[in-house]
This record gives structure tokens, C-alpha cells and sequence, in this order.
């Protein structure tokens, strides 16, 4: 069973523990402080336990050529890369009110920093744990630095091999041995057929000491809850309160609806686990009592006759007889009274 740890104060993971849920704000606020309190709001009254951001320092993330390079997407905000990211990037202040706005309403609040400035940043703002996006998993220096700050992490692991998980897994655990690997595919939208649930088992069995979640980017909730069925013990969506809106990730997010029923079915599914041991149930007892059978007399049967296996059958009877599973113990019984025919075979016929 995966250690368990607390991700969050007072919010443990891993093990038995319920699958913590997050919801990826990311940049899909559209640059708009309000429109971001109200999708902080939403994933709390969705039932999600985390709203996440995407913090950035764009001349750590990015060089002089990938900000002035032209961006003609139609998602464009700005007729550059950099004036685009810049547009959708919230200052140090914004981000401290977006951190206390969460606080009010009860919800954890973190975000993932896109390189070590805004990590920095996030470590001074004491988010809950850090997030690390699948462009930075194969960036080793950054991973340790990020370690080193000693938060709980969750890593996604799009674009990488088995053996960069690998390596990843080496990296952090040697610093610092509370986070979780999620399974990723980092494309927006995601087709099922790239999605590959079957990491999460490849993943349970590799790193069985650290919880294993998802972080998906398909449409529909149906891919993520049978991720929560496999074990994934975090999931991570994006959200939108409209996926028409201007932007990337729109597409493949889930609007308020959607996440409500998510959170919803995650929960009726971790109720559905129960327990490994196989037995007969209470609330079984009234359909056991009403169509269990029982095995009875297939002929009629003297006194003091021994039992063969074509004597009998097993039929729904009244009175309830020898369950089902006993028959073949039966044979080679002798019986001291008469049965007749249809007769339901009981213990005290022997």
C-alpha cells in the first residue's frame, strides 16, 4: 500500500485516504483577478480540494527569443509569445489576495511554479506543496532545487519515458520523501487512446512507496474516475467556467458542472472499494433468503438409503435445505427417514 504523507494541513494521502482532488485553474482566468476568485469559488462549491495555479517568471521560464517571438494562435492576447504570457500572469500582490480569498472560503490554494524564481516565490507564500508541470519532470537541477525547499510535491510525468520516471523518482526521493508521480499525456485535448491507464499500474508496482494519482487532459469525466478505480490517490483537471473562452486548455477542462459530477462519482467510487474480504453480506440476506437455493429429493428416497449424486438437485426450496456447495458431501450419506420427491434435503435427515 502506498505511504501515506500530508499533502495538504490536516489533508493526508496515499494509503486509504480519500483521492485528493485538484482543480487546475491554471490560466484560464483569462488575466482577470475576479474571473479567478469566481473559479477559486466554483471548485470549492464543486467539492474539489485544491485550486491550482500556474505561477511564472518569464525571463527565468523563458530567453529573449521565445518572448519576442510572434504568436499568431488564435488564442493569442498579445502579437508576442511574451506579451501573450505576460497578459495572463498575475502579479506577486494579486497572487497573495487570490491565496487569501481561498483561505476565507476553505479551500488549499498552490499553484505550479513554471521555473525556480516562481518557485521561490511560491516556497515564501508557504502554498500547502508544490506542483510540478511535465515540462519541468526531466528538469533535474530545477527538481532538486525544488525539493530542497522541503514542501510536499506532486509531479506529473507527460512527455517522459519510464526511464526519466525513473531518474525522477531517484532525484526527489534522495531530498525529500513526500510526494506522488502522477501518470500524464500532455495533450490538449487528450484522445482516450493516448490517455494509458495502464501506467498507473506500471507505476504502482515501480514506486510502490509513494501514492501514484492522474493529471488528464481528455474531455468527460469517465477516463479520471477510471483512474480513481485503478488507485490514482490525486487526480488533477483542468476547469473552466466556459470552455468557448479564448485559450489552449479551455478545450480540454471541465466547466462547473462537469467537475461537480467528477468530484461526485470519485466519491461513490471510493465508497464502492470496501473491503477485500469476500462474504456474505446483510444487505444480502433478504435475496439469499428469497432466491438461494437449496439442494432436494430429484426422486423419492427410502429410509436408510445412501445418497447418490442422481438422486438429487438443487432447486429454490422451502423449507431452505443443505445449501448448494455441499451436494457432492452428500453422496454416499444414508438417510434415516423417507423423503419424498421435491423434498428440500436438511441436516436433520441424516
Amino acid at each position: 500500500m502506498p505511504r501515506e504523507f500530508e499533502l495538504c494541513p490536516g489533508r493526508p494521502i496515499g494509503g486509504d485516504q480519500p483521492c485528493f482532488i485538484i482543480a487546475e485553474i491554471g490560466q484560464n482566468h483569462q488575466g482577470d483577478l475576479e474571473i479567478a476568485k469566481k473559479m477559486i469559488r466554483m471548485a470549492k462549491e464543486c467539492g474539489a480540494d485544491c485550486a491550482k495555479f500556474q505561477k511564472s517568471e518569464l525571463e527565468c521560464r523563458f530567453n529573449k527569443g521565445a518572448l519576442s517571438r510572434p504568436y499568431n494562435s488564435q488564442h493569442a492576447w498579445k502579437p508576442t509569445y511574451g506579451g501573450h504570457k505576460l497578459h495572463l500572469e498575475f502579479s506577486h500582490e494579486q497572487y497573495k489576495e487570490l491565496q487569501r480569498f481561498a483561505n476565507e472560503i476553505g479551500i488549499f490554494f498552490t499553484a505550479s511554479g513554471m521555473d525556480e524564481m516562481a518557485v521561490q516565490f511560491l516556497h515564501e507564500l508557504n502554498v500547502p506543496f508544490l506542483k510540478i508541470a511535465s515540462a519541468d519532470s526531466n528538469n533535474f537541477l530545477y527538481l532538486e532545487t525544488t525539493a530542497k525547499k522541503g514542501h510536499p510535491m506532486v509531479i506529473s510525468s507527460g512527455m517522459q519515458s519510464i526511464e526519466i520516471v525513473r531518474q525522477i523518482y531517484k532525484t526527489v526521493k534522495g531530498i525529500n520523501p513526500n510526494f506522488c508521480i502522477l501518470q500524464c499525456t500532455s495533450a490538449y485535448p487528450l484522445s482516450p487512446e493516448d490517455v494509458n491507464l495502464r501506467v498507473i499500474t506500471e507505476y504502482q508496482k515501480e514506486f510502490p512507496d509513494i501514492p501514484i494519482g492522474y493529471s488528464g487532459h481528455e474531455t468527460g469525466i469517465a477516463i479520471t474516475i477510471a483512474a480513481v478505480a485503478m488507485g490514482a490517490k490525486v487526480v488533477e483537471r483542468h476547469v473552466t467556467l466556459d470552455k468557448t473562452w479564448k485559450g489552449n486548455d479551455h478545450e480540454a477542462s471541465l466547466e462547473p458542472n462537469e467537475l461537480t459530477e467528477l468530484v461526485r462519482s470519485i466519491r461513490i467510487v471510493e465508497r464502492a472499494f470496501g473491503t477485500s474480504v469476500k462474504r456474505l453480506l446483510p444487505c444480502e440476506e433478504n435475496c439469499l433468503s428469497k432466491l438461494g437455493k437449496s439442494v432436494v429429493a430429484k426422486v423419492a428416497i427410502p429410509a436408510g438409503t445412501s445418497l447418490t449424486l442422481d438422486m438429487l438437485t438443487v432447486k429454490v426450496a422451502e423449507p431452505k435445505g443443505i445449501s448448494p456447495e455441499e451436494i457432492f458431501a452428500l453422496v454416499g450419506k444414508k438417510v434415516k427417514t423417507k423423503i419424498d420427491a421435491d423434498e428440500s434435503i436438511t441436516k436433520e435427515l441424516f
